[in-house]
């Protein structure tokens, strides 16, 4: 009994790493425009709206905050000083405009021509990239990413924060339309468009027992009538009202037709909605900004913020 009770008192945690696993599971909120909700790793975070609504610009922002230190020599960055694990799907991802807002965000609080070259590369080896062509290789990563995950863990004396999607259906269609024929032989499972994703949910699930980090993900999708503009008018053929499907958890009817399968819906914990708008900033005579409008669908939330999104990051407009 006294050696059982003595073990519990020992622990298997220095209390250095105990204030900094509580530091990091407690709930915080990201930058605009996702900072109505307060979050927590463990949390599956949702991004949907249209081609070109800003969705990829919120992931960097997200990413920059959390690959800057809070302290840097004295001057105040704010950030969290973690692990971005981003796995590209889409294959489009710009590391040019990573690499910009960062560079901003370092010149920024300081008021600096120049950037801090050491902190920039510190920051940089931060955020782990990966590109994924197909399915498979979507799994594959998934399948290694705890042994990668706890290699940079040791070299970087910090956990990841954030594992970041972008975006999480740009196969659907094509793995819809394919069989998938078992490999290795007969007796193993084939893989279908519902196994590729039951896999995928299975996989993450244990990584973020192992791995406490905040899942983000982007959605491309095809808005409904009630939000109108040009892109209901490209798409108004493949619209078809008795699709939209419901939220297990929530049963406010989506503005857009669903197509993932029900296995990620039922894992999604929070969902947001972005979108451009029709106004536009005019900067210069020769330039302006779109504007953008986010709204939180799960939770559901009675408003909309606008933002546009600058060399420096996202800003949000009254």
């Amino acid at each position: 009994m006294q050696m059982a009770a003595k073990g519990w008192i020992d622990g298997d945690e220095s209390a250095a790493e105990m204030l900094g696993r509580v530091a990091t599971e407690r709930p915080f909120l990201l930058l605009p425009p996702l900072h109505r909700v307060p979050l927590r790793v463990g949390n599956v975070v949702e991004l949907v709206g249209p081609s070109a609504s800003a969705k990829t610009h919120i992931l960097i922002q997200a990413a920059v905050n959390c690959i800057l230190p809070k302290e840097w020599n004295g001057v105040h960055y704010g950030g969290l000083k973690r692990l971005v694990m981003f796995i590209d799907l889409d294959c489009r991802f710009d590391i040019l405009r990573l690499s910009e807002m960062l560079k901003h965000q370092i010149m920024e609080p300081n008021g600096s021509m120049y950037y801090d070259e050491e902190l920039y590369a510190l920051c940089m080896r931060r955020f782990l990239y990966v590109r994924c062509y197909d399915s498979l290789e979507f799994l594959a990563t998934l399948k290694t990413l705890h042994y990668r995950l706890q290699k940079e863990k040791e070299v970087h004396h910090v956990g990841i924060q954030l594992l970041m999607i972008d975006s999480i259906g740009p196969f659907h269609w094509v793995d819809r339309g394919s069989t998938f024929f078992p490999l290795g032989g007969n007796k193993r499972k084939c893989l279908s468009l519902q196994s590729v994703f039951d896999a995928v949910v299975q996989d993450i699930k244990k990584l973020l027992l192992v791995h406490p980090m905040l899942v983000m993900a982007t959605k491309e999708i095809i808005l409904g009538n009630a939000y109108g503009g040009d892109e209901v008018k490209q798409n108004k053929s493949l619209l078809d009202a008795s699709g939209l499907r419901n939220l297990a958890s929530n049963t406010q009817q989506l503005p857009y037709r669903e197509y993932m399968p029900s296995v990620w819906q039922s894992f999604v914990t929070h969902k947001i909605l972005v979108r451009a708008s029709d106004d536009h900033m005019p900067i210069r005579h020769y330039e302006e900004h779109s504007f953008y409008l986010s709204e939180w669908l799960l939770p559901s939330l009675s408003f909309r913020d606008k933002f546009t999104v600058k060399d420096a990051g996202i800003v949000i407009v009254s």
